[in-house]
């Protein structure tokens, strides 16, 4: 317990340790072959479960009540999909300078992706932010995401890439996000409650969707051999970059936020969803849109970012607290 308590004063929960734990599996033990298929078979039913949830557990006042407040919705939206498609972009074109294409494409893919939903909410909430600013700018940014995302992506990915984005891959990801979303949506109304009630089965399907889609894609990477084109020297190099943008992104919304005159909990939310980036929207997603062959690099630098972001959001929020 006294271990725990000290990892979690840097940010380091019960959740990062197994996300770390996933991975050392896959590179030991990998799954392949026909034991493969069926997991991912299991993941697509579990991220049409996942998001069905979230719509269901989503209060639509929120929403509503949080887009009366168009200068932190548009700040949280310009960033979320402006400022960071374009540092995306400078990350991927150093990135692959050093190192594989197929990471640098993976820095394109952080910055075309939508903000965290829990994540940027409780960091908010802890910080005495504005709670329902974030959940709506939060919620907005994932939905959006469904099309922007693709479409961001097919005016940037170099065509030498390999990696193409189409409306069949669109309608994919409306298939598994969007879909179920708007039918959780709907089913509100008879769940909602219950769901309130038992948090802790959300949260395991949640966090162990996010766990079987990196078991998974690492795995691929593990028995396609590309760990044999990356040291210690280059996931430097790739935490280097995430710290880089992270710092650029977080300068952008305090500094965009005081120029706006924004209040405090304004900007605290600005900063939260401004800067963070979702996994469980991102991996999915990824799935969908890439080549499996590639897969695994293109998501690492989502999984640094993912991992320092909720370390360095979590010390800054109990700084502000």
């Amino acid at each position: 317990m006294q271990i725990e308590s000290f990892l979690r004063r840097f940010g380091i929960d019960r959740y990062m340790m197994l996300l770390i734990l996933t991975v050392t599996a896959a590179l030991f033990l990998p799954i392949s072959g026909e034991a493969a298929l069926v997991l991912k078979r299991v993941i697509f039913w579990a991220i049409v479960l996942l998001f069905f949830l979230y719509g269901a557990k989503l209060p639509t006042r929120a929403i509503l009540d949080g887009l009366t407040n168009w200068p932190l919705q548009l700040g949280i939206l310009a960033c979320t999909f402006a400022l960071f498609p374009l540092l995306g972009l400078a990350g991927g074109a150093l990135a692959s300078l050093a190192l594989p294409p197929a990471v640098g494409l993976g820095f394109l893919y952080i910055g075309c992706l939508p903000s965290t939903v829990q994540s940027s909410i409780a960091f908010t909430s802890v910080s005495r932010g504005n709670v329902a600013g974030a959940i709506c700018a939060a919620s907005i940014s994932n939905l959006l995401a469904v099309g922007l995302t693709p479409a961001l992506l097919a005016l940037t990915i170099p065509e030498s890439s390999g990696h193409g984005v189409d409306l069949q891959t669109v309608w994919a990801i409306c298939q598994q996000i969007l879909l179920p979303f708007a039918a959780g949506q709907v089913a509100r109304p008879w769940l909602a409650e219950a769901l309130a009630r038992h948090k802790g089965p959300v949260m395991v399907l949640d966090r162990g969707s996010i766990l079987m889609i990196v078991y998974s894609a690492f795995s691929a990477g593990m028995v396609g051999g590309i760990w044999q084109r990356l040291s210690f020297g280059s996931l430097g190099l790739i935490l280097g970059l995430c710290l880089a943008i992270f710092a650029l992104v977080l300068a952008g919304t305090v500094w965009g936020g005081r120029l706006a005159r924004m209040p405090r909990a304004d900007i605290l939310a600005l900063v939260y969803c401004g800067s963070t980036k979702s996994l469980a929207t991102g991996l999915p997603m990824a799935g969908l849109i890439f080549a499996e062959a590639d897969l695994a690099l293109i998501v690492l630098p989502l999984m640094v970012y993912h991992l320092m972001q909720l370390v360095l959001c979590s010390l800054i929020s109990q700084r502000m607290a």
